[in-house]
This record gives C-alpha cells, sequence and structure tokens, in this order.
C-alpha cells in the first residue's frame, strides 16, 4: 500500500499532465480530500484508518478548482528527455532519466542560451566527448534538430510511455481522448 499513487484530473475532469502523469502520494490525495480541495472520483480497495475516521484510499480525484495552462509547455529537464524519446541525440541510444543529462548545442560559454532550440538530450560520455564545441566542431552531427514542441506533441509522447501500465480507475481518465476502437 505504501506505493499507491492517485490520479489528479483538473477540474474539467483531464489529467493535470501527461508528462509526466500527474500523480500525487495517496497520503496527499487524502489530505486533498480532507482539507476539501478535491473531488473524490474513484477509489482502490484499500481502507485507511485514523482513530476517528475511516476512508478508502483515493485512486482518482478531481482539482475543485480549474487550473488553466498558457499552452506552452514547460521547459524541464524531463520534457526535453520526453521531447527527445529518452534518447542521446549525438548517439541515438536510450537511457532512464538518471543516466541522461543535457547539452548545450552551442555551448553556453560561447553564447549559447538555454532555451528549447539549443538544448538536447546526451548521454555522459556523449556530452564529454562533445564538450564545449559544437557538434560539427566535435563531429557529433545531431539526430533530430531541437525545437520546441506543442504541448501535443509531449501528451502523445508520455501516453505512449505509459503504455497498460495505469490502473484499471485511471484509463477512462487517462484515455479520455484517445480514438475509440470500433
Amino acid at each position: 500500500m505504501l506505493n499507491l499513487q492517485t490520479l489528479v484530473l483538473n477540474a474539467d475532469f483531464r489529467p493535470l499532465s501527461y508528462h509526466p502523469l500527474s500523480l500525487w502520494s495517496w497520503r496527499d490525495a487524502v489530505s486533498a480530500l480532507l482539507l476539501d480541495r478535491v473531488n473524490l472520483v474513484e477509489n482502490y480497495d484499500v481502507t485507511v484508518h485514523s482513530p476517528s475516521i475511516e476512508l478508502e484510499v483515493p485512486s482518482v480525484v478531481a482539482l475543485k478548482r480549474y487550473i488553466s495552462f498558457n499552452g506552452r509547455p514547460a521547459f524541464t529537464r524531463y520534457n526535453i528527455y520526453l521531447r527527445d524519446g529518452f534518447a542521446c541525440q549525438y548517439c541515438g541510444d536510450g537511457f532512464s532519466t538518471n543516466e541522461l543529462t543535457f547539452d548545450h548545442v552551442q555551448p553556453k560559454s560561447r553564447g549559447g542560451r538555454t532555451e528549447w532550440e539549443n538544448v538536447v538530450s546526451a548521454c555522459a560520455p556523449c556530452n564529454i566527448k562533445k564538450s564545449n564545441r559544437t557538434p560539427r566542431e566535435a563531429s557529433m552531427p545531431l539526430i533530430q534538430t531541437p525545437l520546441e514542441p506543442s504541448v501535443g506533441v509531449l501528451n502523445r509522447a508520455a501516453k505512449s510511455l505509459h503504455g497498460g501500465d495505469v490502473h484499471h480507475t485511471w484509463v477512462d481518465y487517462v484515455y479520455w481522448d484517445s480514438e475509440l476502437q470500433s
């Protein structure tokens, strides 16, 4: 039970984020329920007890207040890795998040900015090999040109990562906008 997580939906019943999927620990979800900040949507078949109350552990909650988004994806390390398919943009090999780093295509020390169009996922050996040079100078061409992704592109990439590993009570909320099978 210690590893149960709760899917968090916006007030419109869409996940707050697909990348990463918006999850809280079950303890945070129970606290939010008790503080009347969320509505219970689905629950696990597990209960928790205090001296005065017994609650089923929430598997899905929806915020009571809608959180609006500006339409642009957050510029985060995770979103860079997601955009790049968790692959080094120099050698093409796939890695887990703790094995990846990010690299400035035009090095910062040479005027490169930390922005979507100048940052790529890289494995440590390639990042060290490239060093303080451009990909051309290092003879390390990029797999793909770094661009700012749309929220939709990141959502599709994130959905493909989750595959079938979501709790059955989440399916209707995580995949509500997916194409229906006939």
